[in-house]
């Protein structure tokens, strides 16, 4: 990251108390709206800001060995390895050498809690692909001595084969944490943030699962591997309610929204009971990441036409739009009521553009409504 870049990621950081003052470039098909936080060498997915302003990302293993899995996002525009170097000392081509339960293998998602603790979700699934038996697991990080305090490993009945553990919100009570599974079984994991105890609910239920009618477009054409295939995402998008009584969803490959209380989502219910509880929120758009604003605004990324929108309740609605959010991703929001937003570029890598490089320049921004 060269100095320019660093100065911008330090006054972006620096200003997370103050941020709407911050200065946005504005050039043809930008929205002044949205400001750069910081640029990236390799894929980013995930962003979590804490409740006293600190800026973590991630960096999943999906076409490149990226040599930070989660990273703090300093006030320098420096990426130091958190909570530590050595668990974010896997490599692919040291796969055999390190266990995958105690090190950092793929992860997708980092949640910070509003309880002290941030949640690192690790796949374990290098390139999207097979799962590293022993890897899946949800890893608490305490804020106040960034020190893992809690690994629950995810055995083969929650994290099947062909699992891919994609975005967590938490109950409000801190107890439980909510797991959408994007892979080929979509499912919506639950597990005791205590005991570590989880399950899959609504396991194959169509609210779980890719719409098969749903064409992704990019750029005004389907996106396609060589092969022909589409991306293929169950329930990825994940949000709950500042009660925690509701949860919504939806399917990356999917315009459907769904809801459900989360009492029904209890280890003892049927599985018919549960689907009963299952609501049709509305029609969306194709979508990645999903953020329950502090003011109950509920915010849908929109990666067809490179813009975050909300819902009014009925519809959907713009809040930004730039040609700079290739595929925005994650949502977060910082103590202030800012909105952070990663542009992973997902159709931007070789999985879609044979010849790609493997590692690939993404960025952070920001925006308030």
């Amino acid at each position: 990251m060269d100095t320019k870049q660093k100065a911008l990621v330090g006054a972006a950081v620096a200003s997370t108390a103050a941020a709407g003052a911050a200065f946005a470039f504005k050039f043809a098909g930008t929205d002044s709206k949205l400001t750069k936080v910081a640029d990236f060498d390799h894929q980013v997915t995930g962003v979590s800001v804490t409740e006293d302003g600190r800026i973590f990302v991630c960096f999943p293993r999906w076409t490149d060995d990226a040599p930070i899995s989660v990273a703090e996002l300093l006030p320098s525009g420096k990426l130091k390895a958190y909570p530590d170097e050595r668990w974010n000392s896997w490599r692919n081509a040291k796969a055999s050498e390190m266990p995958v339960g105690e090190h950092f293998v793929c992860v997708q998602s980092i949640v910070a809690d509003g309880r002290g603790a941030l949640w690192v979700l690790d796949p374990a699934a290098p390139g999207n692909e097979k799962i590293l038996p022993g890897g899946p697991k949800l890893v608490r990080v305490d804020l106040a001595t960034d020190q893992v305090t809690k690994t629950i490993l995810f055995d083969e009945t929650v994290a099947l084969q062909g699992t891919y553990l994609n975005d967590i919100r938490f109950s409000a009570d801190g107890k439980t944490g909510y797991i959408t599974d994007s892979g080929t079984r979509g499912a919506i994991i639950v597990v005791d943030l205590d005991t570590g105890d989880a399950f899959r609910a609504l396991d194959g239920h169509k609210s779980t699962q890719v719409e098969k009618d749903v064409i992704v477009e990019i750029d005004g054409r389907p996106l396609r591997r060589p092969d022909g295939r589409q991306p293929s995402f169950s329930s990825d998008g994940l949000a709950i309610s500042n009660d925690g009584r509701t949860l919504y969803w939806q399917a990356l490959t999917g315009r459907t929204l769904y809801s459900i209380d989360t009492s029904k989502l209890s280890k003892g219910a049927s599985a018919s009971d549960v689907e009963a509880a299952v609501k049709t929120v509305g029609t969306t758009n194709v979508a990645d990441g999903l953020w329950m604003g502090s003011d109950g605004t509920l915010y849908i990324t929109s990666p067809t036409d490179n813009s975050v929108k909300y819902w009014t309740g009925d519809a959907l609605e713009p809040v930004v739009t730039d040609k700079r959010l290739r595929w925005p991703d994650t949502l977060s929001e910082g103590p202030d009521g800012t909105i952070y937003v990663t542009a992973s570029h997902i159709q931007d890598t070789n999985w879609y553009k044979p010849g790609a490089p493997a590692s690939l320049p993404t960025a952070l921004f920001s925006f308030r409504r």
